[in-house]
Order: structure tokens, then C-alpha cells, then sequence
């Protein structure tokens, strides 16, 4: 008990390898594949070559840890200087599947998904001093992006939505230079996920329509990174 309450503390997560879905393939995707991954993305923001993509979690040597809080801001070696973590989101925030940067200063944010369930999620804050600072930065993040809807970003796609507005405190209101990459996992039979990128674009496509947005002021910075699990096997 109290080696749990040391980890939850310090915001570094150590996890099991991975037997099945999103956590498995995410494992294997960083430790076996990364230049898989790091083509893709270096392909989407058309990097030079000279780029190099290192990635710091989930790592076998590190336990496979997670991590979130003050804690992820540590390992990617970035001080908020303008607006800091505490005063945007409580503790408790997002855990990050993965984090990466490059030799030219990048940043990379990973949330992983094997199937269309992973999609669905809701903000289980219960503390009311949380939920009000949460709810207002998804508001700011929500008006940032010019959202054409009156949707509670808390509800429904709230993974979605929290990730978006750390990626809005990291490159808009302290100016760096991070990414948020989405990855999303073909034909994991076992999850029942789908088959096809079109498949994964088609439930993104009405995500986004259900959150109000299309393309908005972030989407640059937004990746969505597709991947065939037979091609980790």
C-alpha cells in the first residue's frame, strides 16, 4: 500500500507487459518498432532527415512505466515558464502512453487505441475544486479551437478533449514546440478493433463532429498515426 501511494505520488506509473490491446501494442510499437512509428511521424510533418525521434516511455527498461503529471513534464525536460501545470489542471491528469522528443527540440504526447470503445470516456474528477479548474481549461481549450457546439467537452470524449487542451497549454500558452500523436491500431482481432485506417477515420470523423470541431487552430500539431498490428509480429 504504501509503495503504490509512492508511486501515484511521484506520477510515474510502472506497468506489466502488456498482454492484450492498446497498452500491448504501444509496449512493442516503442521497444521493437520505433522506427516504424518515428517514420510515420517524420512523414506526416515532413522532418528532415537530420531529425531524430528518441522516446523516453513506455520503456522495458523503465518497468514500462507511464507517466503524467509534473512528472511527464520532467521526463521530456520542459519547464512551463508562462502558464505552469498547477495552475491549468489538477493532479491526476492525463497518462500518457507515450512521450518522445527529438535532437531538434520536439515533443511528442502519445495516447494509443486499439479499438472504437477506447474512444469513449468521461471526466471522473469528484473533487469540486478539480472539476471546476478541469472544466474550465477544457472551456479555454474549447474557445481556442473555435468549437461550433455547446457539447460539455467533460462528457462522452473526454480523453480526447483533456488531451487536447495539455497540447493547448504546451504549444499555445508556453510556446513549445510539442505534438500530439494519436496512435491508432489496425486489426486487432482479439479487441475487435477496426481493420482499416478508413474504419478508424470514419469514428474520428464523427468524434469530431460531436466535439464541434473540423480543422481548428491545433490541427497541425495533431497526428493521427495508423498502424497494421501484423506488421509488429
Amino acid at each position: 500500500m504504501e509503495l503504490r501511494l509512492m508511486i501515484w505520488t511521484m506520477g510515474r506509473y510502472p506497468q506489466s507487459r502488456g498482454e492484450r490491446g492498446s497498452q500491448k501494442w504501444i509496449q512493442r510499437l516503442i521497444n521493437e518498432h520505433p522506427e516504424l512509428l518515428n517514420r510515420k511521424i517524420m512523414d506526416s510533418l515532413n522532418l528532415a532527415a537530420e531529425e531524430k525521434i528518441t522516446w523516453l516511455s513506455p520503456l522495458e527498461k523503465d518497468k514500462y512505466a507511464e507517466y503524467r503529471d509534473q512528472e511527464f513534464l520532467d521526463l521530456i525536460g520542459v519547464e512551463l515558464k508562462n502558464v505552469p501545470l498547477e495552475a491549468f489542471w489538477p493532479r491526476g491528469g492525463p497518462q500518457w502512453d507515450g512521450l518522445g522528443s527529438s535532437n531538434l527540440g520536439k515533443l511528442f504526447l502519445i495516447e494509443a487505441k486499439s479499438h472504437v470503445g477506447e474512444l469513449i470516456s468521461t471526466l471522473k474528477a469528484e473533487d469540486k475544486n478539480s472539476q471546476t479548474r478541469i472544466k474550465k481549461s477544457l472551456d479555454d481549450t474549447k474557445r481556442f479551437l473555435n468549437s461550433r457546439t455547446d457539447t460539455d467537452w467533460s462528457l462522452g470524449f473526454y480523453q480526447y478533449t483533456n488531451r487536447l487542451s495539455h497540447l493547448y497549454l504546451l504549444r499555445e500558452l508556453n510556446h513549445l514546440p510539442a505534438y500530439l500523436v494519436f496512435v491508432y491500431f489496425m486489426n486487432d482481432a482479439e479487441m475487435g478493433g477496426p481493420k482499416t485506417a478508413d474504419e478508424w477515420e470514419g469514428a474520428i470523423e464523427l468524434m469530431r463532429s460531436y466535439l464541434g470541431i473540423g480543422r481548428h487552430r491545433l490541427q497541425k500539431s495533431v497526428l493521427s498515426v495508423f498502424i497494421d498490428v501484423r506488421d509488429l509480429n
